[in-house]
């Protein structure tokens, strides 16, 4: 007589059911839209975002383009992260140029040399112009309060505008995308995670990053209680001293507004243990463009920003 022999059942890590539930949204969004589109600027959440992506949808490539609202002060090392996957993955890439604005007239620069809050008119316009309806965005829930306020599924005016008042309920996993014309909905796919568990699975899957993100030598300079890097977008001051330091960055936006942590965690493994140590988040810590005012993110996603 033989015995049957069973394997057994690995039980689901909490890494398991965020993945679970973002694929899921992916191809929600995908099965509801006519022209979803994936915000894709090289940073983290967005590169994860993307793995999902391909993911959600493989053995082929994601049926979806990727769109960078580029502010002409970023990385070069995140620009060139960019290209590379995009031509490594064969990924169709729409770039809106924040510079191409600002040579036409249609923005102008700003004084404290700040790009990302000129990001909101080329983000709209291109969502108009390739008529997207759906636009994922790698927000999360943990970064910012007026994240924490948003659904997965955010409908946005013919504006491009946020109301909180219009959010709606999304019980048992159930995402309303109806939207009128002119209308969109931005989808996060990475609600629910924190910045450790986007670590985590960087570290699981074995994803890689721009370089920037892990410690490296930089010249840096001090402002606003932030290491910035030196650029031709208006930094540093005569009062300002460049130093070298040791430095990785926790999030990737406009090099006038992203600042470094000083670190010497060089591999994944010592991210992780760097991040589950802090008790700030990498945009209150790393971003000035969230600190102008109390409000600004929710102000900002008013306006049709991210």
């Amino acid at each position: 007589m033989t015995t049957a022999t069973t394997t057994p059942i690995r039980p689901l890590t909490h890494l398991d059911i965020l993945e679970a539930e973002a694929v899921h949204i992916l191809r929600e969004t995908a099965g509801e839209f006519d022209r979803p589109v994936i915000l894709f600027s090289g940073g983290k959440d967005s590169v994860v975002m993307l793995h999902l992506a391909r993911k959600a949808f493989a053995p082929g490539p994601p049926p979806i383009p990727l769109l960078h609202v580029d502010t002409g002060h970023n990385f070069p090392e995140v620009i060139a992260y960019r290209d590379a996957v995009v031509a490594e993955h064969g990924l169709r890439l729409h770039v809106a140029s924040v510079q191409e604005y600002l040579d036409t007239g249609l923005l102008a620069e700003r004084p404290d040399g700040m790009r990302n809050p000129l990001q909101t008119t080329p983000l709209l316009e291109a969502i108009e112009s390739h008529r997207f309806d759906a636009v994922f965005g790698g927000g999360r829930r943990d970064e910012e309060k007026a994240r924490a306020k948003e659904r997965v599924f955010s409908l946005r005016d013919e504006f491009g505008g946020w109301d909180p008042r219009r959010q709606r309920p999304e019980l048992w996993n159930l995402y309303n995308g109806r939207h009128s014309p002119g209308e969109h909905v931005r989808v996060f796919p990475l609600s629910n995670w924190t910045e450790l568990d986007v670590w985590q699975y960087i570290a699981r899957e074995g994803i890689e990053l721009p370089p920037i993100y892990f410690a490296h030598e930089r010249e840096v300079f001090m402002r606003r209680g932030m290491w910035l890097t030196a650029g031709a977008w208006g930094g540093p001051r005569p009062d300002e001293p460049v130093e070298r330091r040791s430095v990785r960055y926790r999030t990737v936006g406009d090099m006038s507004c992203t600042g470094a942590v000083d670190s010497a965690a060089t591999t994944v493994t010592e991210v992780i243990d760097e991040i589950a140590a802090s008790r700030r988040t990498e945009r209150g810590a790393t971003r000035a463009d969230d600190q102008m005012t109390e409000a600004a993110m929710e102000d900002r996603k008013r306006e049709g920003y991210f």
